[in-house]
This record gives C-alpha cells, structure tokens and sequence, in this order.
C-alpha cells in the first residue's frame, strides 16, 4: 500500500518520507519535485509567471497521474496546499493509499519555516516572525479541517525523525 504524507509547509513531510521509505524499502517521491519536473520549471517560478490557479490545476493533474501509478511501493510527500483544494482530498481518499499527517504545532512550524522562507512563494512576504506566526496560524486553521481527514494523524512534538518514523512503521505492521 503507498503512504501518502500530508500536513503543512515545514512539517517534514519530505524528510520523514526519505527515511520511511528507506526504512521499509519503498520508493520515495516528493510531489513538489514531481510538479517542479513535468513542468520543468520551480514551484516559485510556476506561481511568478503562470500564478496559483494554474499551478493547482496542474497539482490535480499530477495527483491523479501519480495515484494510478501503482506498479512500485512508494510514499509521497505531497505539498502543504494539496489535499486542501479540489477535489484532491477525494482522490487521495477513494484510492485506496494510506494517508498520514504529520501534525506539527504553529510555534515549530513558525520556527522552521522562518529559516526557509525565501523558498516558500506562499510566505516569502512576511516581514517579522510574528507576522509568520500569525499567518500559519490561520492558514494550519483552514487547512486543519483537510489535514484531519487522513487515515492516519502523527503528533510531532519535539521528538526525533527516527522516533517518528517508528511510530509510523509501528502503525502499518
């Protein structure tokens, strides 16, 4: 069965996926790469000169494309926006996948994110930490309501990537 991982920006989806997926053989695909690879152009670029409604389109797109694959085991990373619009969360659900999301509180999501702003389009303008904050706080609010329809919630609080992926592991055998 594939794994797919959901939550919000900076919550380790794509460091927690590699290490799962080696821990228990698995393909490992970041969506993000994926999108950034049919269309041969980086996530902030395709928002910068095509805008959002088309990169969403096109995440809809690929997440159906990617959902039919099933011809190896893998567990996608998919980005923070995806289960959230359209029809994705519905895909994702009548696929048969295992979905996991890595529930992060807002001030370790704030603190990463801080650090890596400059590559997220989606908080690149914010000007203070407490500005950030405030933003995560209402758009992990919005996206709460998606996020927790995973078949599986994991609560990262300070624990290690290892320890995490254990649970996790734990949870599927």
């Amino acid at each position: 069965m594939d794994i797919y991982l959901m939550g919000y920006m900076g919550s380790g989806k794509t460091t927690i996926g590699q290490r799962l997926a080696k821990q228990i053989g698995y393909t490992f695909v970041d969506y993000d790469q994926f999108i950034v690879e049919k269309e041969k152009m980086s996530i902030p670029a395709i928002f910068e000169s095509k805008g959002e409604i088309y990169f969403r389109k096109k995440e809809a797109l690929y997440l159906k494309e990617i959902l039919q694959e099933t011809n190896t085991k893998k567990i996608v990373a998919l980005g923070g926006g995806t289960p959230c619009y359209g029809s994705n969360l519905q895909e994702i659900k009548e696929s048969g996948v295992l979905s996991i999301y890595l529930n992060v509180p807002v001030p370790e999501l704030t603190d990463r994110l801080w650090e890596a702003k400059s590559e997220r389009p989606v908080i690149a303008g914010q000007e203070s930490k407490e500005a950030l904050e405030e933003f995560v706080r209402k758009h992990l609010f919005e996206r709460a309501f998606y996020y927790n329809q995973a078949g599986k919630v994991i609560k990262v609080q300070g624990q290690s990537e290892a320890a995490i992926v254990e649970e996790i592991v734990a949870a599927l055998f």
